[in-house]
């Protein structure tokens, strides 16, 4: 049998917005960077906002999705 996969997080905001807040490996696999370029966004703060929940860091889908229509929207204009 075959073992059932994660849903892909890019399919999942592509969809709607999930029901919960995305860790930063989901963050990493939506835009195809490595871990520690999302790390470096935070350190930066150039990427889409995230926030501590105790030491977990999170993002909300709302705000990333706001920080690529911000990313497109600025590429439209240049």
């Amino acid at each position: 049998m075959a073992q059932p996969t994660a849903p892909d997080p890019r399919a999942t905001l592509r969809g709607g917005l999930p029901d919960r807040y995305l860790t930063p490996e989901d963050i990493a696999s939506m835009f195809g960077v490595p871990l520690e370029t999302v790390y470096q966004w935070r350190k930066k703060r150039t990427g889409p906002p995230g926030f501590r929940i105790g030491k977990h860091l999170r993002y909300d889908p709302t705000d990333v999705r706001a920080y690529v229509t911000g990313l497109k929207n600025s590429a439209t204009a240049a």
